[in-house]
Formats: C-alpha cells, sequence, structure tokens
C-alpha cells in the first residue's frame, strides 16, 4: 500500500542533509502542504550495539505539528543510509519497532562515505551487493519501502538493469534523480532517462531533479509520466512550490510579493531554529543554508545581504 492516496499525485519533500531538519519539515507542512516528508539520513552503523544513534532515533520518531486546518499530518519517510544487508535488516527492524511504517533507502547522495562502506550512491559502484541489501530489509519491513537512487554511478544506463531487481524484492517506489553518481549536481537532470524508465519500470516512479517553478513540474509530470515529484531546493526555495503546482497558489508572482512571501517564510524558519537548535551563531549557520538554496534573480541584492549577515539581528533585520 502506497503512502499516498490512490489516484493522487503525490508531492514529496526531498531530503537534505543539513536543511530538512523536523523544523524546516513543520514549515513546510505548514506553508506548502507536501504530501510526504523524509528525514535526513539516519546513518546504519557496523557497531551492532548501536546502530542507529540517540540523535537518529529521536529524528526518527519526531511527529509533525500540524496548523488545524490540515486533516492530519503527512507521512513521515525515514531514510536510512547504510551498506551491509544485516545492517540495514536491523536498522529498519529497529525504526519500525518505534512505530515509523515508512523508509527509504539511499543510493543516491555522491558524498556517501567509502571508508568502511560505500553508502549512498557508492552503492552503485558494488552492484552485486545491491540485492541481499534490498532483499534484507523488505524481509523485516512491514511498511512501504523506497529507494531513492541516481541513474547510475558513472553510467546513465545502470538503472535499467536494476530495475527488475528492485520489483522482485517488493520495493513499493522509485526516487530517480537521473543524473550520475559522478555528475554530483552539475549538468542537468535528464528527464528523457525518467521518461524511459517510468515506460518500462513494473512499480511507481517519483521524478527527482531540477525543479525550480510550477511549470518544469507540470510538464516533468506530463512528459515522464512519472507518478509524483519529489522537491528539494526548490521548495526549500520556495515552500509554496507544492501549491503552486497543484493550482492553488499563483504559479508566477511579482518580486514585491515574493520577497514579502519568502520574508514570512523566513520569520517562520528563525523561530522553529530558536527552539530546536542552541544559540544565535548555530541558527544563523543554519539559516544562511536555506538562502543559499534562493536564487531568484530579481532578488539578489538582498539575498546576498541576508548570506553576508554577521549575526541573527541582522539577519532579522532583513526580514521584517
Amino acid at each position: 500500500m502506497l503512502p499516498w492516496p490512490v489516484d493522487t499525485v503525490p508531492l514529496m519533500l526531498a531530503p537534505m542533509q543539513g536543511v530538512t531538519n523536523r523544523a524546516m519539515r513543520q514549515v513546510q507542512v505548514q506553508i506548502g502542504q507536501p504530501d510526504l516528508v523524509f528525514t535526513e539520513f539516519v546513518r546504519v552503523r557496523q557497531a551492532t550495539h548501536h546502530r542507529i544513534s540517540r540523535s537518529d532515533r529521536r529524528e526518527s520518531a519526531a511527529q509533525i505539528p500540524v496548523h488545524s486546518s490540515l486533516p492530519a499530518p503527512p507521512p513521515l519517510v525515514v531514510q536510512l543510509i547504510g551498506h551491509t544487508s544485516t545492517a540495514l535488516a536491523e536498522a529498519a527492524q529497529l525504526v519500525q519497532d518505534q512505530g515509523v511504517q515508512h523508509v527509504n533507502l539511499n543510493m543516491g547522495c555522491p558524498f556517501g562515505r567509502t571508508t568502511s562502506g560505500k553508502t549512498g550512491g557508492s552503492m552503485l559502484l558494488e552492484p552485486e551487493l545491491i540485492p541481499e541489501c534490498v532483499f534484507a530489509i523488505r524481509h523485516v519491513f512491514s511498511g512501504t519501502f523506497s529507494i531513492k537512487i541516481r541513474a547510475g554511478y558513472a553510467d546513465h544506463e545502470q538503472i535499467f538493469g536494476l530495475l527488475p531487481i528492485f520489483a522482485d524484492a517488493g520495493v513499493d517506489f522509485l526516487i530517480l534523480h537521473p543524473r550520475t553518481v559522478e555528475q554530483k549536481y552539475t549538468g542537468r537532470a535528464d528527464h528523457e532517462i525518467t521518461r524511459r524508465v517510468v515506460a518500462v519500470s513494473k512499480i511507481p516512479i517519483i521524478a527527482n531533479g531540477d525543479v525550480v517553478c510550477a511549470e518544469q513540474g507540470r510538464q516533468l509530470l506530463k512528459r515522464s509520466g512519472a507518478a509524483g515529484l519529489m522537491l528539494g531546493r526548490g521548495a526549500i526555495a520556495d515552500p509554496l512550490l507544492f501549491q503552486r503546482i497543484r493550482g492553488l497558489a499563483p504559479a508566477t508572482v511579482s518580486a514585491e510579493q515574493f520577497k514579502r512571501d519568502t520574508c514570512t517564510y523566513l520569520e517562520q524558519v528563525l523561530a522553529a531554529y530558536r527552539e530546536l537548535f542552541c544559540g544565535d551563531q548555530q541558527v544563523l549557520g543554519k539559516l544562511k543554508a536555506v538562502v543559499a538554496c534562493m536564487e531568484d534573480q530579481r532578488l539578489q541584492q538582498w539575498l546576498r545581504r541576508l548570506r553576508r549577515s554577521r549575526n541573527l539581528d541582522a539577519f532579522a533585520a532583513e526580514i521584517k
């Protein structure tokens, strides 16, 4: 059973390490109302006595408070990053025992550690180990199980050889970012690959990569046939992007209106970050990571001032 209603097109908030913490997820839900949200990495350790850190356990169990106008919080998907079948299976069992109903395996991050084992996108360097990891998670986890993946490590065609494995293992849906791991974030996401994968896949494909405006999102859904979209930097820059794609908010607005909306958004993030993080400098650093996702050419001077703010008071004054 998929974690979104039948006959709907889910719009998901992407997991972004260092950005989509539980405070950010709460603000995104209040403003844009994504259909699913994901944790940052829940790192799966090799130590048998401590597979998941205490802080990651808290993160995976975090509940999202929502505005009274919303019927229910969106499902939270816990994203695991690790590299051995035993460790991943035990971690999946651990979060399931906490009440987690949705897990995701990261096979896409281009910055996975390679010292103690290949994680994230680096798992694609050892494709012979992937079936064992995927089947091990599916064997122990009774909720929905998804995978976030790049098209390949160095070869965009690698994904096509993995699709039958994922289908046979009972993976519920796949999130595809159609770059290679080697590309990192350079170039453009090749959504012709997304279209081809959708055409041959037996499981739903969620398209991810380079969607920063409503028209891009709508066209990607139309041309690829994807079951839904995952939004990352575009949603961090503009949380109303979910509603814009749905047609429930204007697709475009004036620079003045966008700046007002952004100020309101950043004020909410600042308030949420004060509760989650310790000290003005940590809060400021986290806020600047949010602003780093904003690239609206009409507001470049103002955005530059935000990025150069030397203290939290100066930042707060800019968004009043």
